[in-house]
C-alpha cells in the first residue's frame, strides 16, 4: 500500500503541466495548439518567449527533483526499501509528465523531469547525460538530437562507466542495484520512444533546429 502511494503521490507531482499553465497565463494561449504541440520547455519558449521557456524548463526539472527527495521520506517504513522507493517515485513522476490525467493522457517527452529524477539517483550519470545533451545540441542545433543522445548516455553511464569508477563487483541487476538499473533502462527506452517522430523529421530533414519556429504540427507519435 506505501508504494502505491508513493506512485500516486509521483504520478500527480508530474502531471502538473507547468508549460501548458505558463501558456494560459502569459498570453492566454494553449501552446498545445501552436508551434509543434508540445508542453515542454522547447516549445513554450519559442511560444512566449526564451524566459517564460527557462522558467518552464527550471519548474520541469524540479518537478522531478522534489518529489523523489521529498515523498519517499514520509512513507518508508519497514515495508519499504529506500532505494525502490525513490526510483519508483522517479518513474511515477516522469510517466505523471508523459501521460498527465489532466490534459487526457497526452502530455510532454519527459526529458527536463527526467533530468531532476536523475540527477536525484545519480548524480554523476546525471552530469555525463547533460554534458551530451550540450554537445549534442552544440552540434546539431537539434534539442530532439540532444535529448534522445542524452538518454542513451545515461544508460550507458549506469551499466558500463558507472562499474568502472565505483570499482565493485556488485552487479546491475544485485539487490541493491536492480531498482536503478530498471530505471536506467526503461526512461531511456521511453524518451527515445517519444522522440521517433522527431527521429523521422531529423532524417528527413524538416526537424526545427534551435531558435527556429516549430512551423509542423506535433505528430500523433507524442507531444514533446
Amino acid at each position: 500500500m506505501q508504494y502505491l502511494l508513493l506512485a500516486v503521490a509521483g504520478y500527480l507531482a508530474g502531471s502538473i503541466p507547468f508549460g501548458w499553465l505558463l501558456g494560459w497565463w502569459v498570453k492566454g494561449v494553449d501552446i498545445r495548439e501552436h508551434g509543434s504541440g508540445n508542453i515542454g520547455a522547447t516549445n513554450a519558449g519559442r511560444i512566449l518567449g526564451k524566459k517564460w521557456g527557462f522558467l518552464a524548463l527550471s519548474l520541469d526539472v524540479l518537478k522531478g527533483v522534489l518529489p523523489v527527495w521529498l515523498v519517499p521520506g514520509l512513507c518508508i517504513g519497514e515495508a519499504t526499501s529506500g532505494d525502490t522507493a525513490h526510483v519508483l517515485v522517479g518513474i511515477a513522476t516522469i510517466v505523471g509528465h508523459v501521460f498527465p490525467c489532466w490534459l487526457g493522457f497526452r502530455g510532454g517527452k519527459g526529458v527536463a523531469t527526467a533530468l531532476g529524477v536523475a540527477g536525484m539517483l545519480s548524480p554523476l550519470a546525471a552530469a555525463a547525460a547533460l554534458g551530451v545533451f550540450l554537445l549534442a545540441l552544440a552540434a546539431s542545433r537539434m534539442v530532439s538530437v540532444g535529448s534522445v543522445l542524452a538518454s542513451t548516455s545515461y544508460a550507458v553511464w549506469h551499466f558500463a562507466v558507472s562499474p568502472l569508477i565505483q570499482q565493485t563487483d556488485v552487479g546491475p541487476w544485485s539487490q541493491s542495484t536492480a531498482a536503478l538499473s530498471i530505471f536506467s533502462l526503461a526512461i531511456p527506452a521511453l524518451i527515445v520512444i517519444r522522440h521517433r517522430g522527431n527521429m523521422r523529421r531529423v532524417w528527413d530533414g524538416t526537424e526545427a533546429k534551435w531558435g527556429q519556429k516549430a512551423t509542423e504540427p506535433a505528430s500523433d507519435d507524442g507531444q514533446g
